[in-house]
């Protein structure tokens, strides 16, 4: 019996200390498959599933959550890069149509801060009386700051157009649009969903 002992201990202590590790990763490492299926609905899926799953824990399985996340994700993207782009106008050395271009952009995008600021705030507001009227200026609001980041990329295109100014910002405007995007896609997801009826 003492025999028997000395292995039975030693593996229950083994099978406690896996289970509380289990029970610990479950905790870190919420379940996404939410996440994953909603983001089927938008065009960059992977993009979507990455910018989102970090804040699994606070969407859980809320519709309003996620959508409002995904928002958010995208006003925090759009401050970051008026910021990044307000800068360089500041830098020397730059050409005449370089300098235009990025005080345009800033332009737009301080556009698009505001129309996703306004968008976040309007959702916030719905209510079972007013959804479709809300959520279709949030719908519309998106959608305009969406096109206010491809106008500011646009400007940097055509052949007299060209270098580090250049790549540096329709790279990062890109990123963002996408990201604006697949926000855009699941304010309609959600708008779908819910017609009609507060979630």
């Amino acid at each position: 019996m003492p025999k028997l002992s000395l292995y039975f201990f030693p593996l229950l202590s083994f099978y406690l200390i896996l289970l509380a590790s289990t029970s610990v990763t479950s905790v870190d490492f919420p379940n996404t498959d939410f996440i994953k299926t909603a983001c089927k609905s938008t065009r960059y899926q992977q993009l979507c599933f990455q910018s989102l799953s970090s804040y699994a824990s606070s969407i859980k399985q809320d519709e309003k959550q996620l959508t409002q996340v995904a928002l958010t994700v995208s006003l925090d993207n759009a401050k970051s890069l008026s910021t990044f782009v307000s800068n360089m106008v500041k830098t020397s050395g730059l050409k005449r149509k370089e300098y235009q271009a990025l005080k345009d952009c800033v332009d737009n995008l301080e556009d698009a801060v505001n129309q996703l600021t306004q968008s976040i705030e309007e959702m916030g507001r719905a209510t079972t009386n007013d959804f479709a009227w809300r959520m279709g200026n949030v719908q519309t609001w998106v959608s305009t700051a969406l096109t206010n980041e491809n106008i500011c990329a646009n400007g940097f295109s055509g052949g007299t157009m060209g270098g580090n100014v250049k790549v540096g910002v329709t790279k990062r405007v890109l990123d963002l649009s996408r990201v604006t995007s697949n926000a855009l896609a699941l304010v309609y997801r959600f708008v779908d969903k819910h017609k009609g009826h507060m979630p």
